[in-house]
This record gives structure tokens, sequence and C-alpha cells, in this order.
């Protein structure tokens, strides 16, 4: 048996990494620092000695799947963000001008998912616990917006009453400037009883909106977004970005950058998260896959005159990306793209004369790669933010700014 430090964490899930004959081995829960014993190629923490630790914040940390680092000093995981950050775009050859990692507040994800399984004693109904299909039980959690943690026990009343017996079901809950918008999927099919039931409990637990396998079932008043002048309706399941305050961190950035432009391309634009607060100062053009997005987006850019011309556009962007020739016209480009990252749609921008591209990505492996056909496209990468969005978690958003000379 030997004893050996942790060397690192791992970029993907946050597990202590040490090394054994060159072999290395994942250790969770664990810190740079901390001493481990390894045996036969098992490994087994022997002192949490590691300077950068802290008495975890949650009670269910360690069992829930939902965050890997509550136990990492603030501080510490601020610097290893920024440090996932910088080791992406090192790997591609790219220089970057990378700040400090901003962090949002706890107690401030507007979004969540939620899973309910029956069980012999009853049911559970929270989040899966760590590696597994179990669900915890979620009675406190220092991560959700205090809205959505009262609501608990309501949205598993709905849940449990429409779940079936043997099969786990998925709430979608966002929290709007309207109320709680909830997206109930792997339910039962309605019937009459059902239907009074649920309308019941959506009263009680006063919802703007409980959508069912996919369809509207109670409205009492359209979920609204603010989204700089205009208020945006979105349809069920819409995505956003999971904390609000990560939207002011980036449009602070993007409005500076893109000072005095007077044509704006939002590609990847959802519903309007970017597009419509940048319409207040330059015509936008948005585009996006998702049909009922863009809908919802141009309902809102038509009813707020405050705004200049809004153009929202239905167009796969994987498939059928905007090419050089039809990018000409534009000061600027702002692209939020998934997780996939934009590799067509960024192989486009590489070959056009666009001055400014602001990229958006909740990837940092995805956006150094997307980076580096940039950069190989002429484009000087400049500011790079990245931004805890997910706190405890190993997940980085990342905003990088990219000027054509």
């Amino acid at each position: 048996m030997r004893s050996l430090a942790i060397d690192r964490l791992d970029p993907v899930t946050g597990h202590g990494v040490v090394f054994d004959d060159g072999a290395a081995l994942s250790v969770p829960l664990t810190l740079p620092g901390d001493i481990v014993a390894v045996e036969g190629g098992e490994v087994r923490l022997i002192a949490a000695d590691s300077p950068l630790r802290q008495t975890p914040p949650c009670p269910h940390f360690a069992a829930c799947g939902g965050c890997q680092l509550q136990h990492m000093r603030d501080d510490a995981l601020a610097d290893w963000k920024r440090g996932i950050v910088a080791d992406a775009l090192a790997r591609h050859g790219v220089e970057a001008d990378i700040r400090p990692t901003v962090t949002v507040p706890p107690a401030s994800r507007r979004r969540a998912r939620f899973t309910l399984q029956r069980t012999k004693k009853g049911a559970s109904f929270g989040f899966l616990a760590a590696g597994t299909h179990r669900v915890i039980d979620l009675d406190a959690c220092p991560v959700l917006d205090p809205a959505l943690l009262a609501a608990l026990p309501d949205l598993k009343a709905i849940a449990l009453a429409g779940a079936p017996r043997k099969r786990a079901v998925t709430l979608h809950v966002t929290r709007t400037d309207s109320g709680l918008d909830v997206l109930a999927e792997g339910m039962k099919a309605l019937d009459l009883p059902l239907r009074e039931t649920l309308a019941r409990l959506a009263d009680r637990a006063d919802l703007a909106r409980l959508s069912w396998n996919g369809d509207i079932l109670a409205e009492r008043r359209p979920p609204a977004l603010r989204f700089g002048p205009a208020t945006v309706h979105p349809a069920p399941g819409a995505f956003l970005q999971a904390v609000r305050e990560t939207e002011g961190i980036v449009l602070d950035l993007l409005r500076d950058a893109l000072d005095g432009a007077r044509a704006v391309a939002d590609l990847f634009c959802g519903c309007g998260t970017f597009a419509l607060p940048l319409a207040e100062r330059a015509a936008v053009t948005a585009v996006d896959s998702e049909a009922p997005a863009i809908a919802a987006l141009d309902r809102a850019a038509r009813a707020c005159p405050a705004l200049r011309p809004v153009t929202a556009r239905v167009r796969d962007l994987f498939r059928a990306p905007l090419m050089p020739d039809e990018l000409a016209g534009f000061d600027a480009v702002v692209l939020d793209p998934p997780r996939a990252g934009a590799k067509a749609q960024v192989a486009a921008l590489a070959g056009s004369r666009v001055p400014l591209v602001a990229m958006v990505s909740c990837n940092p492996a995805t956006f150094a790669r997307d980076a580096a056909a940039l950069t190989a496209g002429g484009y000087r990468a400049g500011t790079v933010v990245p931004i805890d969005q997910f706190r405890w978690s190993p997940h980085t958003e990342v905003v990088g700014l990219f000027r054509h000379p």
C-alpha cells in the first residue's frame, strides 16, 4: 500500500486524480493535497488535508449528483474554472485575455429538472443520486432559487398524481417573471378525474402554467420573461440561461463590445435572451432552428416599439450555416450554440470579414475548438470571461470576443 497525494481535478467529472505508476486514478470527493492510499488499483481517502477544502453547505452533498465540488473553497473553484478555460485554449494554440471567473450567487438557479421515483415506502422527488438512477428526496438546496425550493411539496404532489406506477417521471420547472412554468414529461394519459386533480394542484401552487407531456393543461398567467425592454412568452420547455445574473454578465460585455454596431446577427438565439436587448441599439437578425422559440421572439419584438428592426428566422445552423456572403452586411455576430459547439457556422464565419464575433458557450472544450477555427481564419482572440453559472459543479460558461483586423 502506498500513500499518494491527489494531484489535480478532472475537468469533466470534478473528481480528484492521483497517478500511480503512470496510471491516472479518479477519486470522487477529493481535492489536490488530499492523501489517499493506493493498493492494487483501489483507492481510499486517508487524510482530507487539502488547504482548498471547506465545509459543504448542503446536507445532501456527496449523495446528490447535482453538486460535485461543494467541498472546495469558492476562490479556489473560481481559479480552477479559469484554468479549465485557459488549458482548453492553450491546447488549441489560442492566446486570449482570460479574465478572472465571475461567480453567480447561491440560491439563483431559476431552471431545474426534478425526477419523481416511486418507492416501496412512497415516492422520492428531487435530483438523481451521483452515478445512479436513484432519486434523492430533496428538502434543501443552496443552488435553487427560493421560489423553486418553496414549491417542492406542490411539485411533488403534481408529479405523484400523474406518474405511472413503474416509471420515473420528470418535471422541468422554470421561474419566470409571472410565476413558475412547469413541463411534466413521461406522465399518464389525461382523463377527466386526473385533469380536475391537476387543475386543483396547479391552482394551489399558483403556477403560471402547467404543461403535460408537451401540451398545455392549465395556464393562469402566460409565463413571461423580460429581455431588455421586451417581454417574451416562451413555449413550454424553452431554453434560457439557468441563472438570470448570467444574462446580465454577458450582456454587459456584449453591449460594450458592440457599441456603434448597426447590424447584428444573433445565431442560436433561442427566444431572444440577447437578441432583444441588443435590438435597443442595432437592427438584429435572430436565427434558430426551434420554430416555437423564434415565434415567441418575433411576437415579443413586434409588441415592443422601443426596438430597432428585428428579423426572426427559423434555420438549422448545423446543416445550413449562414455563409460568408450572407454575413457580409453585419457589423457583429453573436452565437450561443449548444454544448456541441458550432463547427459548421464557425467555419463559415472564419471565411467572412465580420468585424466582431462574440461567442457564448457552456463547454470550454468546444469553445476552444471553435476559437481555434476563428483565429485560423484571421480573427484575433480578445477578452474571454469564464462564468461559474453552475455553482459547485465542473461546468463552466464562457463568453469570448474575436475581432477581424
